[in-house]
């Protein structure tokens, strides 16, 4: 099965790029590099896969010079499906943990919130946790975090406004809170969002989320219902996400990239972009830079 190398310079890459490259695949490939953005994106189709030590020593060679480098089918490599996670990767925050600093609490709170996306705490039980702290917390003060704190991530935009050009559907998926969901899939332009329900009487947090937790399992049930339901071929989805939360999504999809992620999630995800932004999922649809729409 032909396969495709796409490898993704940073800032902070050595240039030419297109050297590099050669270099990199001369022992297994001959055929010409496709620029996909002139010094920053291309790719090396290959006849059949990498083995995998062959794949991670390549990788990280690339990484050794912050390069992003990716080993995919080459079928069914632009994707009718993008299923995200919000908190950390369609935005860069982490969307509990500035509402606990309201409240004084964000380093007791952000250390569960690692320890979660680590996949070292169980993810619902580790929510009503942290959720439980909030007890107290005016709605003014979501507002206040969304208005003020809330960054979305860079090639966010760019990636949603392509996609469904393209005729993609796009669906957030988050661990967090519809407060926050809605208002992100609303800026981005996602299709729908689901995510968990914050507890609020008389314009407070109550300190407890409806049940039940939207966790991993929901995650990929998600996934698996949108190809259902919208006929959809899992090869032709794409997953993103950062914490360990996401893996069961990742693995699934057609193609699974973990997005600046936790080591434990990168390791195992199909895919990882370390130096680049979330534009980097379009060149890895084989989507160059001039088709983009910003």
């Amino acid at each position: 099965m032909r396969h495709v190398l796409t490898f993704i310079g940073s800032a902070s890459s050595p240039a030419p790029l297109a050297q590099i490259i050669t270099k990199l695949t001369a022992s297994f490939s001959g055929m010409p590099l496709r620029a996909l953005a002139k010094d920053k994106a291309y790719d090396v189709e290959l006849e059949y896969a990498l083995t995998p030590d062959a794949f991670a020593k390549l990788r990280d060679a690339a990484h050794a010079m912050q390069i992003d480098c990716v080993m995919q089918p080459l079928a069914n490599r632009a994707k009718k499906l993008l299923i995200s996670d919000m908190d950390s990767t369609m935005i860069g925050q982490e969307c509990i943990d500035e509402l606990a600093d309201c409240m004084g609490l964000k380093a007791k709170v952000s250390a569960i919130t690692e320890r979660a996306m680590n996949g070292e705490l169980d993810f619902p039980s580790a929510l009503r946790e942290r959720v439980a702290l909030l007890a107290g917390l005016p709605i003014s003060s979501l507002e206040d975090v969304f208005a003020n704190r809330i960054t979305l991530m860079s090639g966010a935009r760019t990636l949603l406004k392509t996609m469904k050009a393209r005729g993609a559907h796009c669906v957030l998926v988050s661990g967090g809170f519809t407060f926050f969901t809605s208002r992100v899939a609303s800026a981005l332009g996602f299709d729908a969002e689901e995510a968990n329900i914050l507890n609020i009487v008389g314009g407070k947090l109550t300190g407890k989320v409806f049940e039940p937790i939207l966790g991993k399992e929901a995650k990929l049930a998600t996934l698996q219902k949108l190809c259902r339901t919208r006929g959809i071929a899992v090869a032709d989805t794409l997953a993103v996400g950062d914490g360990a939360n996401d893996l069961p999504m990742l693995l699934s999809a057609g193609l699974g990239v973990a997005y600046h992620a936790k080591p434990v999630v990168a390791a195992q995800a199909h895919a990882a972009i370390r130096f680049n932004d979330l534009s980097a999922l379009l060149y890895l649809q084989g989507i160059s830079q001039s088709e983009w729409l910003v």
